[in-house]
């Protein structure tokens, strides 16, 4: 058995930084009343934990990930210290698209199994749902285990399956990290560039966790597609609200 190397180590320390500095700007930022999509008043009425909570709960997932990360890397790292060297640019992008690609494809099928079964649901998956206004910090707020089944192993297989460097994945599974925070921040800003380049965004997240909504816009993080495919994508209209802010309502009939 090796030691992780430092890119290896990295990119497993990375993403958690970029989680709370990325999500720490929104908190910054203060309540952005004009963009919210849900009031402040919606949030503390529907949200049954409270935000100390979320984070304890944030921070142990992330733990129980770095763990299962190192005993991973130091089971099927090579010589320790030795860097592969980086590909070129072009197949750089590949790889990006590829593990994107990957991760949807198993975060759709194992987010969506989480909802139709029963006891996954009660038991896992509605830890997360118990907000039902998102906010940033709070998009990695799961069950341990639904973190390492869709987060670490989604992870792993876009890694392994891509062929992406650890140096690679510093990069890929920080943008994956935004991307998810970006999703769950409960705003709609102008200029978000996420936005423009992808359709799975804050709004169409919301859709997902308002409890009309759990039957639909399963896909996460990046594409629609699988929900397209599928049956299961709800697309929505964007509202202004009368006391400030949007609504994001469901165009076709629930279900």
């Amino acid at each position: 058995m090796a030691s992780p190397s430092s890119d290896e180590l990295l990119g497993t320390f990375v993403p958690i930084a970029v989680y709370w500095i990325y999500s720490g700007i929104y908190v910054m930022l203060g309540d952005l009343n004009q963009y919210r999509l849900h009031t402040k008043a919606e949030e503390e009425t529907k949200n049954v934990v409270s935000k100390g909570t979320v984070v304890k709960g944030v921070l142990v997932q992330q733990a129980f990930q770095v763990a299962v990360s190192l005993l991973l890397f130091t089971f099927m790292s090579g010589d320790s210290g030795v860097l592969l060297p980086q590909p070129s640019f072009p197949v750089i992008i590949l790889q990006f698209v590829v593990a994107m690609v990957v991760v949807d494809t198993w975060q759709y099928f194992m987010h969506r199994f989480m909802h139709i079964n029963k006891f996954l649901y009660k038991h896992i998956h509605s830890k997360h749902h118990s907000l039902v206004v998102p906010y940033a910090f709070g998009a990695l707020y799961n069950h341990p285990l639904e973190g390492l089944i869709l987060d670490t192993i989604g992870g792993v297989l876009s890694f392994l399956i891509s062929g992406m460097t650890p140096r690679t994945a510093i990069f890929f599974f920080s943008f994956a990290t935004i991307k998810t925070v970006d999703d769950h921040c409960g705003l709609w800003l102008p200029g978000n560039l996420l936005h423009v380049f992808f359709n799975n965004n804050s709004a169409y997240h919301d859709i997902h966790h308002q409890l009309y909504g759990t039957k639909y816009n399963f896909s996460q993080p990046f594409f629609i597609t699988w929900d397209k495919i599928l049956g299961t994508h709800m697309p929505y209209s964007l509202e202004k609200r009368k006391e400030g802010g949007f609504e994001a309502r469901p165009i076709k009939k629930i279900d």
